[in-house]
């Protein structure tokens, strides 16, 4: 059972890990859509971890409640069988039949039992008084100094109680140091991750690129659909991503070569954050049954 809540831990840790990298991943290439699949993935394990551990946690109170009706149960049986039996201490009296043999009346009994027992407990408090007295004669006040040095942070101030004495820290100072070493790098981490993808996913300034012209040959290849409905797929992805960038691609061409292989041609030639917004656009397909994948893009100079 332990083994397999483990596995269940590490399992849904490393589909979270996973999930949380490609979201990361699919915000830097511009692929919304399958960003978006990765965030609910990711909701879906973390939701999934935390009933694992509410489930681990319900299963432990239930057997800590388990465990202590069981030891009740234990308890209370020995105790009714130490009542049942006669000979068992604490145990109740047969009919007729004292605690104590020995209260019980009989002829010919000399009962001595309680004056012995009573000239014995003196004996031995006697002896106890002797022992006391000669081990505060001859014991070393060592136990004295150590209780000493662990009362010492209770003494009263060098000045006496009116003394003025400084405050004292709510937490020890090695302590509240980690503390704060340790939100800090939590902050500085969150700031880092902040910065890094807002930098990733920050639209730019509108720009050119230095070529004549900017090339992109990619093809589309459909599961189960003829070549009229692919060639269809391909100029709608095409004109979706026209406005993908932050550039408008008004002198945007597309042309069919072969056999789902395609050719599209943007003038002026695109920045290279323009080039990834395109891209990521285009790969981020979202018709049924339609897969596109880009072959390269090359800038094209002028004559």
């Amino acid at each position: 059972m332990r083994s397999a809540r483990l596995a269940g831990y590490l399992f849904g840790g490393a589909a979270a890990l996973g999930a949380a990298i490609y979201v990361v991943i699919y915000l830097y290439r511009w692929q919304w859509q399958r960003t978006i699949i990765c965030g609910v993935l990711l909701l879906v394990v973390e939701v999934l971890l935390l009933g694992l551990a509410t489930l681990d946690r319900i299963s432990r109170l239930e057997q800590r409640i388990r465990d202590g009706d069981r030891r009740q149960d234990e308890i209370l049986a020995q105790l009714r069988q130490a009542d049942r039996e006669p000979g068992a201490g604490g145990g109740r009296a047969t009919a007729g039949r004292p605690r104590f043999a020995w209260l019980g009346d009989g002829e010919g009994r000399t009962f001595v039992f309680v004056p012995v027992l009573m000239a014995a407990g003196v004996a031995l408090s006697g002896l106890a008084w002797v022992v006391e007295r000669v081990a505060r004669a001859t014991v070393r006040p060592t136990a004295q100094r150590r209780l000493a040095g662990r009362l010492a942070p209770l003494a009263a101030p060098p000045g006496g109680l009116h003394a003025p004495t400084p405050d004292l820290p709510d937490h020890p100072v090695l302590g509240r140091a980690k503390q704060l070493g340790a939100l800090a790098l939590a902050a500085a981490a969150c700031v880092a991750l902040f910065a890094g993808l807002q930098a990733m996913t920050e639209t730019e300034p509108p720009e050119h690129g230095t070529g004549a012209a900017t090339s992109l040959l990619f093809t589309v290849d459909g599961n189960g659909v003829g070549d009229s409905r692919t060639a269809l797929a391909a100029e709608q992805m095409w004109e979706r991503c026209r406005d993908a960038t932050a550039v408008p691609l008004l002198q945007a061409g597309m042309t069919a070569l072969d056999d789902g292989l395609f050719a599209a041609t943007v003038q002026p030639s695109l920045s290279e954050h323009d080039e990834l917004r395109l891209l990521g656009c285009l790969e981020d397909t979202t018709i049924d049954r339609v897969r596109l994948t880009v072959i390269g893009t090359g800038a094209l100079e002028p004559s």
